[in-house]
């Protein structure tokens, strides 16, 4: 199934489709392969694979606070792919999250075609702007990956424009300005900011940032195509005695999150 196939399925159901994150390598590769499968296990459709890079601009500190412990493992780009391989024998369409100097360091052509070999559909990269991205699209299309793009608050039309048709998948929304992290409550620019894509395009549009309980995924679902949630799963693991625990409730919170979908 593509990620164009888990919209639509959602679509048909009239639900969001549901979509985590999760660094590799930690708080070990084993691990954060483990905690991959217990999100799917619990309702997760599209993981968001994240690849942890030493300067991450658009993490928050719960996650800098885990791609910190993946780093100092070594964590490396074949256990991306393992990952990668491990997420889609568990049943669910998997997502690179990276930056793109970790990218283009690998290759541009290795990655896509180790991603490709690995069952991966398609790769987010927060700090690559379409109009910088020409050797970007021509590997992805010589690959038949998805490609996704982010849009935020702060986006013309005319960026909204040229990200939904250099996109491919799904259009990322950020809920705000700012990075990645647990909100009380969240910002009504999330909403505007749909409102004004859906004017502008026909493509799936998820939203991410700052989405954390079952309460803030059925309020994002209401009005979105997808809803992403991270660094709520990241933070049971950090407030965890031991994965085995950690996987309960990642695995509790994921059901809850799914059921909350439904429109």
């Amino acid at each position: 199934m593509s990620l164009e196939a888990v919209f639509e399925r959602a679509r048909n159901e009239q639900r969001a489709v549901f979509i985590g994150y999760f660094p590799v390598g930690f708080p070990t590769v084993e691990d954060s392969i483990r905690i991959m499968q217990a999100m799917v296990d619990g309702g997760v459709e599209i993981l968001e694979i994240g690849w942890p890079y030493s300067d991450p601009l658009m993490d928050g500190p719960t996650i800098q606070k885990a791609t910190d412990i993946a780093l100092k493992h070594g964590v490396t780009s074949n256990d991306v792919f393992n990952a990668v391989a491990s997420v889609v024998d568990a049943g669910a369409e998997a997502a690179v999250m990276s930056y793109w100097n970790l990218i283009e360091r690998l290759g541009v052509e290795t990655f896509t075609q180790q991603l490709k070999r690995a069952g991966g559909a398609g790769t987010i990269t927060p700090d690559l702007t379409p109009d910088e991205a020409a050797p970007w699209l021509e590997a992805t299309d010589a690959a038949l990956l998805d490609r996704i793009f982010l849009i935020a608050p702060a986006s013309s039309d005319e960026r909204i424009k040229l990200v939904s048709q250099s996109s491919r998948g799904f259009i990322y929304a950020a809920s705000l300005m700012g990075v990645t992290g647990e909100r009380t409550s969240l910002s009504s620019e999330a909403e505007k900011l749909v409102t004004r894509a859906r004017a502008l395009t026909d493509m799936p549009i998820a939203v991410g940032l700052g989405i954390s309980s079952a309460e803030n995924v059925k309020e994002v679902a209401a009005y979105a195509d997808g809803v992403i949630v991270g660094s709520a799963f990241v933070r049971i693991v950090l407030n965890s005695s031991s994965i085995d625990e950690a996987i309960v409730q990642i695995r509790s919170l994921a059901r809850d999150m799914r059921e909350a979908t439904v429109k």
